[in-house]
């Protein structure tokens, strides 16, 4: 994260941004209800149950609230 950030929505800020770490939980749930029946570590996701791929981190503007990408806030600030 020694990277230049620009935002890409309101296209001035450069200095504040809020860093978000995901973190997943894989779980399979009742579709009555909506209550967890089951979770799943990384190792033991069954046939169907696809583990996630997106990113570690996502960014928020501070300014206007844009929630995307890192890469995108670095390839604005390089234009």
């Amino acid at each position: 994260m020694s990277t230049p950030y620009k935002c890409p929505s309101c296209k001035t800020n450069r200095s504040r941004f809020n860093i978000i770490d995901q973190v997943v939980h894989s779980v399979k749930l009742d579709p009555q209800s909506g209550e967890v029946v089951q979770e799943y570590n990384q190792g033991e996701l069954v046939p169907f149950h696809q583990p996630y791929t997106g990113p570690e981190q996502r960014v928020q503007c501070a300014v206007c609230g844009l929630v995307e990408d890192e890469i995108r806030f670095i390839k604005f600030a390089e234009q």
